[in-house]
């Protein structure tokens, strides 16, 4: 286990050298009170460096139980009776340093679920799950347990497999949700498409261990959507501009490109339908303004 006091240390140092920097930097900008962003933002940087080590502490501390109370070797005995009675404390202890890391992930689950939790809430749960269910894994393959061990632990990597999905799915819906929400609230379409697009990779990746899940098929569909709906909106509106400008022709391409968007798979039948509508509506408009000018072009050439 890292050194605690070490730990906090550094991270007091760095907070302390941080305020001093951005003391003496407001200092010199004429700032009249220089100490509170100076100490605002080292308290920050030694909440999220104090934040940040009991996660990784948690994690830690729940893989040395699976490690040490799962896959420990027997100790040799110094005699036949010492021997016995050594396997049978081991046995016990093992079980339930078991049953604590089983207890870890319950808790943490509990809390993920409470109302307002975070989508990282929920990744940490299946993370602790993943690590779980490895080490269990590995301490079934080497044959060391007994029956009654072996059933406890199938009992429990039951469970946690199913926490483990619970909360991978419920992270994937949350935070796709909070990507597309902010993809929608860019002003740029290049923000927009990328935002969406980091959407769409945590479905992918949750896809990729539960493939078939409808709920992640339903997410899919919906941020496809979203993204075909932004380009053709982009596209619509070059056009438009276009058609304010009077270059009708590129205008004309523009609006095609909106529709080679708008028929995609990933777009709604009645929306694509509405759409293209619309949109043919206003080419024909445009080509009809075109063709007196062409007309008046070839007159004009005529001797």
């Amino acid at each position: 286990m890292p050194s605690s006091a070490g730990y906090l240390a550094v991270a007091i140092v760095i907070a302390v050298g941080l305020f001093f920097l951005l003391w003496w930097m407001a200092m010199r900008s004429g700032d009249e009170a220089p100490w509170l962003p100076a100490g605002l933002a080292a308290s920050v940087v030694l909440l999220v460096a104090l934040s940040a080590r009991e996660v990784v502490m948690r994690r830690a501390w729940n893989r040395y139980l699976l490690d040490n109370g799962i896959n420990q070797k027997h100790a040799s005995s110094h005699s036949s009776h010492s021997s016995s009675r050594s396997r049978s404390q081991k046995k016990g202890f093992s079980a339930s340093l078991h049953s604590a890391a089983l207890r870890t992930i319950q808790k943490q689950s509990t809390t993920a679920d409470l109302p307002g939790s975070t989508p990282e809430a929920h990744l940490e749960v299946a993370h602790l799950c993943h690590d779980y269910l490895s080490s269990t894994d590995e301490a079934m393959r080497s044959g060391r347990l007994g029956s009654e061990k072996g059933i406890a632990i199938r009992a429990g990597q039951e469970r946690v497999r199913a926490l483990h999905k619970h909360h991978l799915l419920t992270w994937a819906r949350g935070q796709s949700r909070v990507l597309t929400h902010e993809a929608q609230q860019r002003a740029r379409t290049f923000d927009k498409i990328e935002t969406a697009n980091k959407a769409l990779d945590c479905i992918d990746s949750v896809s990729r261990v539960y493939p078939n899940e409808p709920e992640l098929n339903e997410s899919k569909i919906a941020i496809g959507e979203f993204i075909a709906s932004v380009k053709v909106a982009h596209w619509v509106e070059l056009a438009e501009r276009s058609v304010f400008k009077g270059h009708y022709r590129r205008a004309i391409d523009r609006y095609r490109d909106a529709l080679f968007y708008l028929n995609q798979d990933v777009v709604k039948e009645d929306v694509r339908v509405a759409g293209t509508e619309r949109i043919e509506r206003q080419i024909a408009e445009l080509q009809s303004k075109l063709r007196p000018v062409s007309a008046s072009r070839n007159d004009a050439d005529l001797p």
